[in-house]
């Protein structure tokens, strides 16, 4: 699976979805970090990632 992480996730959260065999990206390695909430989703479905975060703004489904 393509994940991204949120900034809220940091490295322990990445190393443990390498570990079980997904292909993951970091908000903070990618230089997002600050970016809203609308661009970060839209980075997210070009890139076909599923964003795991901690953020609740992202608990609406209808967002």
């Amino acid at each position: 699976m393509k994940i991204k992480l949120d900034e809220n996730l940091g490295q322990r959260g990445a190393e443990i979805f390498r570990t079980a065999g997904h292909d993951v990206e970091t908000v903070a390695s990618e230089r997002l970090s600050g970016a809203t909430d609308r661009e970060l989703i839209g980075i997210c479905r070009r890139e076909d990632r599923c964003l795991v975060t901690l953020d609740l703004d992202f608990s609406n489904p209808r967002y």
